[in-house]
């Protein structure tokens, strides 16, 4: 009987439940009111939603680690939330999805940041946020850093991930920290930017930022369809921060992924949108798993692409469906 060929999609799947992920960076609680809209409040001019489902879920950072999760790796999250009631919510969810909370600071002067979204009839109609942007303190930060100092020395750590959504977890010391200890023990590191500390991610394996976090991070004016432009100021920014790669989400147009010399653009797949929320997550969950096995950056790219896809077909912040990705990357023959 012949044997079938193993592809490098199927090696691929099968070694990403042998990883370890260490995510640093803001968590957050999602919070969901689901309901109907039939009338128009008399009060103003605005729809009533009459809710039929509340529901929390876990957003932020914590979004990628369950990504990494859902993906068949291990992750390992790292992050400071508040000792009050929506962090005691956000430890008992990581507790019911089984996931570990020896990396998470619990701190008395800090709100647990909760964005609660209210969805009538399967549209996000508002949204409300509960939190507190400021840097950590010292001796919180101390804390943090010593968390993850404890992970890279028990713990076979393959890749680190920052999760960056500026909510004051991570500054430039806590990076510098971070990437000396990731350089020492030869472990790649991927990040997801915002623009409070863009231009402090040097050195780093891959920097996925957005069209938006490139405009902000790098002070330009940048056409979306100006593809050219965008190339440049991606060559430039892998020479300024000494990048390994820029990995450039740039929504219906796709992924540019850049080493500084040479681009490769992705183009997006045509996909049913419902909600973008979470996107970028899923992106650079699928990324770093890809960095961490040393896949090309064609099927680094093309992957991660298609998961962010993926998942903006589904309405609120939901990790990718492994089996849904592997049976679409088996489709499109990725890494054929």
């Amino acid at each position: 009987m012949a044997t079938r060929k193993t592809s490098a999609i199927d090696t691929l799947f099968r070694s990403m439940e042998k990883l370890n992920v260490l995510v640093i960076g803001d968590v957050m609680l999602d919070a969901y009111l689901w309901g109907n809209v039939d009338r128009i409040s008399p009060e103003a001019p605005v729809p009533i939603v009459s809710i039929r489902k509340k529901e929390n879920r876990l957003g932020g950072a914590a979004n990628v680690a369950i990504n990494v999760r859902a993906l068949g790796a291990t992750p390992l999250l790292c992050s400071v939330i508040g000792s009050d009631t929506n962090g005691r919510d956000f430890i008992e969810l990581m507790q019911q999805l089984g996931l570990s909370t020896e990396g998470i600071v619990q701190s008395p002067d800090r709100p647990t940041t909760v964005k609660t979204r209210v969805i009538g009839n399967n549209h996000q109609m508002l949204r409300v946020d509960e939190e507190s942007d400021s840097d950590i303190p010292v001796a919180e930060r101390k804390q943090l850093l010593g968390r993850i100092e404890s992970f890279l020395d028990v713990r076979k750590v393959d890749v680190i991930v920052f999760e960056d959504y500026d909510k004051g977890i991570i500054n430039k010391a806590l990076i510098e920290a971070v990437v000396r200890m990731a350089r020492s023990r030869h472990i790649p590191v991927a990040v997801d930017p915002k623009k409070r500390n863009f231009n402090h991610y040097r050195n780093v394996t891959l920097l996925k930022p957005n069209l938006k976090e490139l405009r902000e991070g790098m002070k330009l004016d940048l056409d979306k369809n100006d593809l050219n432009a965008i190339s440049s100021a991606v060559r430039k920014l892998c020479k300024d921060l000494q990048l390994g790669s820029v990995l450039l989400t740039l929504s219906e147009k796709g992924i540019l992924h850049s080493d500084g010399t040479e681009e490769l653009l992705v183009p997006a797949h045509i996909r049913n949108i419902a909600d973008v929320s979470g996107a970028g997550d899923t992106v650079i969950s699928v990324a770093a798993c890809c960095l961490a096995l040393g896949v090309s950056p064609t099927l680094l790219s093309s992957l991660s692409n298609l998961a962010g896809g993926l998942v903006c077909e589904s309405v609120g912040v939901v990790p990718v469906d492994k089996e849904q990705l592997f049976r679409e990357a088996k489709r499109l023959k990725l890494g054929a």
